[in-house]
């Protein structure tokens, strides 16, 4: 088997993965729980749904300024939604045999959902999470701004500079980008390809990791 070294053959202190739409799928769900809530609020569905990605539930419920509601009470009230919710959230394709592969110390998840979320998702993935786990209750101030993805890189010991962002939505591209860090665009779950400048796969299907004689990691896909 011979294989191509993605990103010119540089290595990486460590990777960064966020987890809807990139190590897993949960939209079938989440739109499900997002659509019933919509409804009730009076909004245009269609519209709304390609709007939520990739963001905190409290900063897309606060960003579209309805009158007359408690923010954090929908928020927790979506949340628990979403819970209860997890039929068809499956990993995306090769992402736990990939996982399986990297160093514990090397990799972090940096979700957008609430802790308690994230591990049920995880969990109707058939997915394990790393010891360095950041998530929606671990900042202020969700993507796109970049305190997740540099915190995460905190946890690791690394600089965010130093790391290779996993990324699917438009609002974590553009908070792996403000961190610093190299971006891949996981498009699993895309109709359309992304408008994007940085690369993208498919899947986790043919990636590689290898690493160098300091343990920095070289992401690598068969090539053919």
């Amino acid at each position: 088997m011979t294989t191509d070294a993605l990103f010119g053959g540089r290595s990486f202190a460590a990777f960064l993965f966020d987890m809807d739409g990139t190590l897993l799928t949960s939209i079938e769900a989440a739109e499900r729980v997002w659509s019933d809530w919509a409804r009730r609020q009076g909004l245009d569905v269609e519209a709304f749904l390609p709007t939520l990605h990739g963001k905190r539930a409290i900063d897309t419920v606060r960003q579209l300024g309805l009158p007359g509601i408690d923010v954090e009470a929908e928020a927790e009230a979506i949340l628990q939604a979403e819970i209860d919710d997890v039929d068809g959230v499956r990993e995306i394709g090769g992402a736990a045999g990939f996982l399986s592969a990297l160093p514990p110390d090397r990799w972090a998840v940096v979700t957008s959902a609430p802790r308690l979320l994230a591990l049920r998702r995880l969990e109707a993935a058939g997915l394990t999470p790393p010891a360095v786990f950041v998530t929606a209750d671990d900042v202020t101030i969700g993507k796109p701004e970049p305190d997740c993805y540099l915190l995460a890189a905190s946890r690791l010991g690394v600089a965010a500079s130093d790391c290779l962002v996993f990324e699917d939505a438009p609002a974590g591209i553009e908070a792996g980008e403000r961190a610093g860090a190299s971006v891949l665009v996981i498009q699993a779950t895309h109709t359309a390809p992304a408008a994007t400048v940085h690369p993208g796969v498919g899947s986790y299907d043919g990636l590689r990791v290898a690493t160098d004689t300091e343990g920095r990691l070289i992401l690598e896909r068969e090539a053919g």
